[in-house]
């Protein structure tokens, strides 16, 4: 038996399969991942997301203290309930993790980190944290629900109060708003529009019934995977580990370099990668049948590489994959899936964007 959020029940009552990630019990889908899927590029779907682990940051030096912990600088948050995606790193630039971190007043800074490195997390924050004088509250009274799709933010507007409902509908891209008790954040993890909610516990049930009730389709892990791989996005102990700095895995734009005097954990190793030198994290598009899985070994001009993650994409109807390979990698490559070398092609993520594919005709043309 694993650690269960609180809308385990819920899920078990709608027919989910329930599949172990990370030591929750979790849905993997209500029936059809592949609808769950094609509902969140064309409608709207919602996913428990209460696995995260929220982290409350407190104190005067609060935003001293997360400009030294996090490789991004939340300097660049001049917006009350603005937020900003980061990797926070060992000394050697090896990734703890990746998260996103909320502005929320000059005092108070809310994380969401993973739920598989939750512990791990905790403690490294904690460590630092000390220096600073300020607390780092897990938040295990709240749970999380993300609304994904193109029509996610009006379906989930309509069961707030008129009040609410306006604010919610006014946020901008990353940027979150307290209703209450509530904290609603327009972001995601799916590469289309829509909310993400922390709330507390109590509530959960009855949101979740309510937007289900609004027509919106509970989705599990199975279709959280394939759209935000092919949104491009990375996972947490596939495509990005503490072996690997952030150059090396698509997330040189969360690294702030400037100015050059922030002092943030990790930067003297990352100012010592040779740029032209090591690997780098691509997308590959495969030609004809098979489907591309991680582990798999990825052979190009300058040298061998491998899958980080990779799956057949419903949107595309084309297998397609993360790899790291020797940087400059490009064109042509080969693929080893169970013995045999499949044709692939470099392409750069991401793969599907707001329902529209991103991958050039020709591209598209080329591979049956």
């Amino acid at each position: 038996m694993g650690l269960k959020t609180p809308l385990y029940a819920t899920h078990v009552r709608q027919g989910a399969k329930i599949v172990d990630f990370g030591g929750w019990d979790m849905p993997l889908h209500y029936g059809s991942q592949l609808d769950e899927h094609h509902a969140v590029r064309r409608d709207a779907a919602l996913f428990d997301v209460s696995h995260m682990c929220a982290i409350d940051v407190r104190g005067p030096r609060s935003a001293e203290f997360l400009r030294h912990l996090l490789a991004n600088d939340v300097a660049k948050l001049k917006v009350p309930g603005k937020g900003l995606y980061s990797c926070m790193l060992r000394e050697d630039g090896g990734v703890i993790d990746d998260l996103i971190v909320y502005s929320m007043a000059e005092s108070w800074f809310r994380m969401v980190v993973n739920a598989g490195t939750r512990d791990k997390d905790l403690a490294w924050i904690r460590g630092v944290a000390g220096r600073y004088g300020v607390t780092a509250e897990e938040r295990r009274d709240l749970a999380m629900i993300a609304v994904q799709g193109p029509n996610a933010r009006a379906k989930m507007a309509a069961v707030l109060s008129e009040s609410d409902r306006g604010i919610a509908l006014n946020l901008n891209q990353f940027t979150a708003a307290a209703l209450g008790e509530w904290l609603i954040a327009r972001t995601g993890y799916t590469g289309e529009d829509g909310f993400e909610i922390a709330l507390p516990a109590g509530d959960a049930v009855a949101l979740w019934d309510r937007l289900c009730a609004g027509a919106i389709v509970p989705a599990g892990l199975g279709a959280r995977d394939t759209l935000r791989l092919e949104a491009g996005m990375c996972l947490y102990g596939s495509d990005l580990d503490e072996a690997h700095h952030p150059l090396e895995s698509g997330l040189a734009w969360t690294v702030a370099f400037a100015p050059p005097d922030r002092a943030f954990v990790g930067r003297g190793a990352l100012e010592r990668v040779d740029p032209s030198a090591g690997e780098e994290l691509v997308g590959l598009l495969l030609r004809g049948r098979g489907v591309l899985r991680r582990h798999q070994t990825v052979i190009t001009a300058r040298g061998v590489g491998e899958i980080t993650s990779g799956t057949f994409s419903p949107t595309l109807n084309r297998s397609i994959a993360l790899a790291r390979v020797p940087r400059g990698a490009s064109g042509a490559v080969q693929v080893e899936v169970r013995g045999s070398r499949l044709d692939a092609e470099v392409v750069k993520p991401p793969f599907v964007r707001h329902g529209k594919a991103l991958i050039s005709t020709s591209q598209m043309e080329n591979h049956p």
